[in-house]
């Protein structure tokens, strides 16, 4: 469930803070938003697959450590953020 070379390169161009950024926290939310989209669309079809589950609670909860971090460090790019990429908190 790996996104592609030309998706996560798309991705990176939009969130990136400086040039040469590719792991500031509002990119490695984006990267994630995307991979939780991806497999929520999969276990629509396969719910049976536990597996993909797991890795998709895992996903989440990541996402939602570094929301957290991002709130309490730099509140208006957390607004940023979620705004941008239409996640409800």
């Amino acid at each position: 469930m790996a996104l592609s070379k030309d998706t996560k390169s798309e991705i990176i161009a939009q969130y990136k803070r400086g040039d040469a950024d590719t792991g500031s926290t509002e990119v490695q939310v984006a990267l994630l938003t995307a991979r939780i989209a991806e497999l929520t669309e999969h276990l629509r079809t396969h719910d049976k697959d536990h597996a993909s589950r797991r890795g998709l609670l895992m996903m989440v909860s990541r996402r939602r450590r570094l929301l957290d971090y991002l709130k309490k460090v730099f509140p208006q790019r957390y607004l940023d953020v979620i705004r941008r990429l239409e996640i409800r908190k």
